[in-house]
């Protein structure tokens, strides 16, 4: 979602460096450890040169995506390199050299431990002077970055440097611009400063106490220290709310070692109710467990609570920052941020209501506030709408809420404000071209194309972008819509919208057997025209919720299966971005649970594993994670606006899941209940013979949320070879 008030410390010996080009330190992979709770890793204590990462640069932030990408970016899968590139030509590593006193010392070392809670980072720095160098460790805090201003203080007695900076990513994009935005910090240390001064770029103002500006620093040294530890309250409220928040949740009473206890504390909450046997056996770096549990660890991550405790009653008043009003608000509810809902609607917020469903309830309730302040709900927030992406997806999460029973909202208002989704286009529909980062100044972007839509029933390629992709969306937001509008009591319109759910047909050629952007005039505007993130190859099965419409639609389930055959075989199938992501589960959708079966354990192994490297792709909030989630368990939820998960093939032999109280209840009160998933044999046997729900056989592919919820036992028979359902 970008970056956003962020603060870097970075620690360091010698001359103290305020330059992100000379201040990398040389660190080895296998000196790392990271788990949910805590992360370490021993690096040179000496700082060297080295270039612009793609973290720090002219090219980050990139203001509405309207900078120059460098290769690097432009040639790695989502900002990573490339995979199989030999490591000489992946990796540049930085000039090893001193920039100090000219001695080389290798093993003098920093070993770096940080945990964290909610809204208090904490650092623990062990100094290894081997060598007898004898300099001072610092430091050094990066308040600002280049072309974005802000301040820092230095309050030498309460041993704490303090700042704010007004970073935004996407801050061009968008109706509204959150002026007063700011990310606030309050970083308090172990030891006295022996030293301390203010940074503007690479000059050093020591003894200042204060700064204002662009590539703002401050830094602080200690005699001797071998020790030092830095807790770093943030805030998108205030100073005052910083201070509040690491006094809250990092008093002095609370050592470095209590952080992570706690912290493991409440993962383990989570992750624990999991247990996992009858794994494939292979190396370390492939551990499907380690996938499966680093990657419901991401999922659990969004959408981002910005609510900030006011006292320590956990029950108590919150405050937040919105950048909707551009002010700050108190409540006793969360503000849920972070909508990165073209990505998350297929499968992330499924996964929620099953395994955070306590916090379903607020997520829906922080939509609609989002809706009255707005007036309208969110596309691609991020602190505000971005106008990222296309289509109101976010139809589908209210869908899938209601659909699993979380109805502890306005159903009305949400309604209300799903309706004016389907119904109205965007201000100045016909003016723009709605292109992606299209730049700063246009209205809302929801259904861009509504005005042609709803009288052609598509979106026509030469007068909106991304008019193939747009249709199809549509006509899948028009399904979670009408599923809405029955919630609400509003069936003439659900039964309005479910039969224009079928607009996707309006978009399939038949000569071409693709799907296809028109043109106004009707005609066809050619394969290659129109698509977000994709081609006409997977938006050909972008059609989530009637694939046996789609199969109708080509002549029969066996024309569909043969598609997806040639998509799959002709290596089409991009699982790095979304849109794919459902496509394995279209064979089961149609009749042929065993096609999806072997290919979603094949996807697995080709984009996921358990290196720094785990994913093919951005996580995408959690969306990446989530699909491997699903898959691993035997079950994905093909139509996410609904409540049917369909079956695929389990990669583990036993599951016992714990699913907290609220899950089969709607997020209100209710028991824990327990699940166990049993497929004996599935890490040699990739497909399923038959499937049984406490004792009573599935004569289809599909299981329903309330059996995963309610049920004490599901129960797949695993074979070696494809079989038919039984």
């Amino acid at each position: 979602m970008g970056e956003s008030g962020q603060v870097v410390l970075n620690p360091g010996t010698g001359p103290v460096q305020p330059l992100f080009t000379q201040r990398a330190h040389f660190f080895s992979k296998k000196d790392e450890h990271s788990t949910a709770y805590v992360y370490e890793v021993v690096m040179q204590a000496e700082t060297v040169e080295s270039g612009h990462n793609l973290t720090e640069s002219i090219y980050s932030p990139v203001p509405g995506g309207a900078q120059p990408v460098p290769d690097t970016v432009r040639d790695g899968a989502n900002g990573r390199t490339k995979r199989g590139v030999p490591f000489s030509e992946a990796t540049v590593l930085p000039e090893r050299r001193s920039l100090g006193s000219g001695l080389q010392a290798p093993d003098s070392t920093i070993k770096v431990a940080m945990t964290a809670s909610s809204h208090v980072g904490h650092l623990r720095l062990d100094f290894d002077d081997a060598t007898g160098a004898n300099d001072d460790p610092y430091i050094f805090v990066q308040a600002t970055r280049q072309n974005w201003t802000g301040h820092v203080h230095i309050d030498v007695e309460a041993r704490e440097i303090s700042g704010s900076n007004n970073q935004r990513q996407d801050y061009l994009l968008g109706p509204l611009k959150a002026p007063g935005f700011s990310g606030y910090f309050v970083s308090r240390f172990s030891a006295d400063f022996t030293t301390y001064g203010v940074s503007h770029g690479g000059h050093l103002s020591e003894g200042a106490n204060d700064g204002q500006g662009s590539e703002l620093g401050a830094y602080v040294t200690f005699a001797k220290a071998s020790r030092i530890e830095v807790r770093t309250g943030v805030s998108f409220v205030s100073i005052e709310q910083a201070r509040r928040n690491l006094d809250l949740e990092a008093p002095s009473s609370l050592t470095f070692d209590d952080a992570v206890a706690a912290l493991k504390h409440d993962w383990l909450e989570k992750l624990g109710r999991v247990s996992i046997e009858g794994v494939n056996a292979t190396d370390a770096d492939h551990d499907p467990r380690t996938i499966w549990y680093t990657g419901l660890f991401h999922a659990l991550q969004y959408p981002s609570d910005f609510s900030e405790p006011m006292t320590s009653d956990a029950s108590g008043p919150r405050t937040y920052y919105s950048g909707y009003t551009d002010s700050a608000h108190v409540s006793s509810d969360s503000y849920y941020q972070s909508w990165s809902i073209w990505d998350t609607f297929r499968a992330e917020h499924s996964l929620l209501t099953l395994f955070a469903p306590e916090r379903v309830n607020s997520m829906m309730r922080s939509l609609l506030m989002i809706y009255d302040w707005a007036g309208r709900l969110p596309m691609w927030a991020n602190v505000v709408e971005t106008n990222i992406m296309i289509g109101t997806h976010v139809d589908a999460v209210f869908a899938n809420a209601l659909t699993r029973n979380f109805t502890q909202f306005d159903v009305a208002k949400a309604w209300e404000a799903v309706r004016k989704n389907a119904y109205e286009p965007p201000l100045n529909d016909t003016d723009f071209l709605f292109y992606d980062r299209q730049g700063p100044n246009l209205p809302d972007e929801v259904r861009a194309g509504l005005t042609a839509y709803m009288e052609k029933g598509y979106v026509p390629n030469d007068r909106w972008a991304e008019s193939g992709s747009r249709t199809l969306d549509y006509a899948f937001d028009d399904y979670a819509a009408s599923i809405v509008a029955a919630h609400a009591g509003d069936h003439d319109a659900a039964h309005e919208l479910l039969n224009r759910s079928n607009s996707y047909a309006n978009t399939y050629n038949a000569e071409t057997t693709f799907m296809e952007a028109k043109n106004n005039n009707g005609t066809w505007a050619g394969r290659e025209q129109g698509w977000t993130e994709g081609d006409d190859w997977i938006y050909t099965f972008n059609v989530m919720h009637d694939p046996l419409g789609l199969a109708n639609l080509m002549g029969g389930t066996g024309k569909l299966k043969g598609k997806l055959d040639e998509y799959f075989n002709g290596g089409h199938n991009d699982h790095t971005n979304e849109p794919s992501h459902h496509a394995p589960y279209m064979y089961a959708a149609i009749g042929y649970p065993y096609a999806t079966q072997n290919l979603t354990r094949q996807i697995a192994w080709e984009n996921y594993n358990a290196t720094s490297a785990g994913l093919s792709g951005n996580e995408d909030l959690g969306q990446m994670s989530a699909w491997y989630v699903f898959s691993a368990l035997g079950f994905y939820p093909l139509n996410p606006a609904g409540d049917e998960y369909i079956v695929g093939a389990p990669f583990f032999e036993n599951v016992r899941i714990r699913f907290p109280a609220g899950a089969a209840s709607g997020g209100v009160s209710g028991e824990e209940h327990t699940l166990t998933i049993t497929a004996h044999g599935a890490p040699m046997n990739p497909f399923v013979k038959s499937l049984i729900v406490d004792g009573v056989p599935v004569t289809a592919p599909i299981v329903k949320h309330r059996h995963i919820v309610t049920a004490e036992n599901i129960v797949f028979e695993m074979v070696a070879t494809p079989q038919d359902w039984e």
